[in-house]
């Protein structure tokens, strides 16, 4: 309340505004950009938000729900995007600026950043997820990584030659962002016709839900499953890969900038894997969008600082920094991201975002996923009842019958 009030009397007497940006977790690089986009009209400052995206959620929403208006601009995962433009917290984007950022941003960045038929926040990064793998292990299994692998090779392959497929299985966002690629992967959808809200066609107790349960069903029972696999996030199976009992790894793109290095000539990267042999892979999309808040003090200047926050070059400099790709073909133009990153592996990136598999858009995404987690968790429970049994529990928790 007592820095509320004093933000008040700061703006009242005519100083400079303060744009407080509330970033994800990284190495600085949100940090620099608002730095370099602060201006003689307003300066651009950052505050962390918590480190997992659920958390990050909890926090803006319950900020924003009071109308907080110390929260300015927020980078929001695109799995929470639609429930808080719905709720009405984030402020319209201006048609010209609207036209601008669906000119410059990739098809996936647009649909994930969209509720109702407008942007509701700035595309800044497009994450994807590719196959990752020891190009020593690989040729020892005899697998031929210029084509097309499925999951159930590359889970072989490791237990063949001793060592682990890692992914992110821990009861989070990020394992349902695996049942989600792989569901997807195989021809199905966990949910559609979103727009009915709780009364959205729940799709995942299918062919493809079977498919996908199969996948990690396999996993949770072969010698190539990581000891801590019902624990794992991005931090655990990057170490796991790392490891000198690493064999593949499904992950974002900042692995090749973590790991390159050290790895060598040993680091391979492939297309995310087919659930279904012959059936082309639909890999995570991932990324961040810049929101501002309906309650914002300045409104005006904080979507002026979403405009070079956001800019293709803004997007080149944050993926050098961190790892995390532009959210534009422009932005992938950038000439120092061009030396730091090899030309096919750029060209993977665009092709596996592209082509990606984004979670479903409503605004009741956090009850679905948190329904799936329940019931597709640990791995080791999964089984071709799975999803029949979550396809049911996510239909009583959307209609108020069962609790999370």
């Amino acid at each position: 309340m007592a820095s509320t009030a004093l933000a008040a009397c700061s703006s009242a007497s005519g100083s400079k505004p303060e744009i407080i940006w509330y970033t994800n977790p990284d190495n600085g690089g949100q940090a620099a950009l608002a730095k370099a986009c602060s201006t003689s009209q307003y300066t651009i400052t950052t505050q962390i938000l918590p480190q997992d995206a659920t958390q990050q959620r909890v926090q803006l929403a319950r900020r924003l729900n009071a109308h907080d208006s110390s929260i300015d601009l927020m980078s929001l995962d695109p799995a929470y995007t639609a429930e808080l433009a719905n709720a009405g917290y984030l402020a319209p984007i201006p048609t010209a600026l609207q036209t601008l950022l669906k000119l410059q941003s990739f098809k996936g960045a647009v649909a994930a950043s969209s509720w109702d038929g407008k942007l509701a926040v700035a595309p800044f990064w497009s994450n994807t997820q590719v196959l990752w793998y020891h190009k020593s292990v690989a040729q020892k299994a005899g697998l031929d990584m210029t084509q097309p692998v499925t999951w159930a090779q590359i889970i072989d392959a490791a237990a063949k030659t001793g060592t682990k497929v890692a992914v992110q299985a821990n009861k989070y966002e990020g394992y349902v962002v695996l049942i989600n690629a792989l569901v997807m992967g195989a021809g199905g959808d966990i949910a559609s016709d979103l727009t009915k809200g709780v009364d959205a066609k729940i799709d995942i107790d299918s062919p493809a839900g079977r498919a996908a349960a199969g996948v990690i069903q396999k996993l949770a029972h072969s010698s190539a499953a990581p000891p801590d696999l019902s624990i794992a996030q991005e931090g655990q199976s990057e170490s796991t890969f790392a490891s000198p009992s690493g064999g593949f790894l499904t992950n974002w793109t900042y692995i090749y900038s973590a790991h390159s290095k050290a790895m060598g000539k040993d680091l391979g990267y492939a297309r995310y894997p087919e659930t279904v042999a012959g059936k082309v892979s639909r890999p995570p999309y991932g990324g961040i969008g810049i929101g501002v808040s309906k309650y914002s003090k300045h409104v005006s200047q904080d979507m002026a600082a979403v405009k070079c926050l956001t800019s293709p070059t803004s997007q080149g400099k944050y993926a050098v920094a961190e790892g995390n790709m532009p959210a534009s073909a422009a932005g992938y133009a950038y000439p120092p991201l061009r030396k730091v990153y090899p030309a096919d592996l750029l060209t993977l990136f665009q092709q596996s975002v592209d082509q990606a598999g984004p979670r479903p858009t409503t605004p009741y995404w956090s009850d679905i996923s948190g329904a799936l987690q329940s019931t597709w968790h640990p791995p080791a429970s999964v089984n071709q009842g799975t999803p029949a049994k979550s396809a049911s529990f996510i239909s009583d928790v959307l209609h108020g019958r069962s609790l999370l």
